[in-house]
């Protein structure tokens, strides 16, 4: 039986590794020179994991880097096996001269993170179904009740997650994105945005989550897994 971890436990079992916890998955970045060194990176990583490797990783391949994941596909959060993982992948890459990074606050374009869709909704049981069938998304693992977020099954597209409202509101969108950032990218992001034209619209239940607005009112929400365990659910109002 997996040990499921806290967000803390994930999050300090892995930071020294080059990887970060973020919105349930452990991440890090590996550049390379070319997308043929990449490939030989990204077995190096699969023969690290061994029979774990199906039921854990995710690899992302690209010119310039492999992205790499870990998460149980079974538990759909970290494990403790899924900590054992990045220390072994970690080794494995650095004796083949690669290092693991998260590029947090290193001057990057960005870091890892993850991306989601939230739909504001009065009737969230109501139109999950018409979301799940119109993207070809799936129940995540041990998540398929009627207001349950939706995920794609090959890992390729955001996770969408539905949030409550409490009334009607015609006047605005009824979209937002959330970019889930690591706990140490979040402030550099926030600045960058507020310099860009941006605002923030709301701090109040940071570091869980801040409420930016680009010039015109459309709002994306920067979140880490920081204070998540202390923050209620929202509830989209006027």
């Amino acid at each position: 039986m997996e040990r499921t971890l806290s967000r803390q436990e994930a999050s300090d079992a892995v930071e020294d590794h080059g990887w970060r916890y973020v919105l349930g998955t452990l991440q890090t970045s590996v550049p390379v020179g070319s997308m043929a060194r990449g490939t030989g990176l990204a077995a190096d990583a699969v023969a690290a994991c061994g029979d774990d490797a199906d039921r854990h990783l995710r690899v992302d391949i690209r010119p310039g880097r492999v992205l790499l994941a870990l998460q149980s596909v079974a538990h759909a959060t970290v494990t403790a096996r899924d900590v054992d993982l990045a220390r072994r992948i970690t080794a494995a890459l650095r004796a083949a001269g690669f290092a693991t990074v998260s590029e947090a606050g290193a001057g990057a374009p960005r870091s890892v993170q993850l991306l989601e869709v939230a739909i504001d909704a009065l009737d969230i049981a109501g139109i999950r179904p018409f979301w799940k069938a119109v993207l070809g998304y799936a129940d995540e693992a041990g998540a398929d009740g009627p207001e349950d977020a939706l995920v794609d099954p090959h890992w390729q597209g955001p996770a969408v997650w539905f949030q409550q409202m409490d009334r009607p509101r015609p006047q605005r969108n009824r979209i937002h994105l959330d970019i889930s950032v690591p706990h140490d990218e979040a402030s550099r992001r926030i600045e960058a945005a507020l310099a860009a034209g941006g605002r923030l619209v709301s701090a109040s239940r940071a570091p869980a989550f801040w409420v930016l607005a680009d010039p015109e009112g459309n709002e994306a929400c920067v979140t880490t897994w920081q204070g998540r365990d202390e923050v209620p659910p929202r509830v989209a109002g006027p």
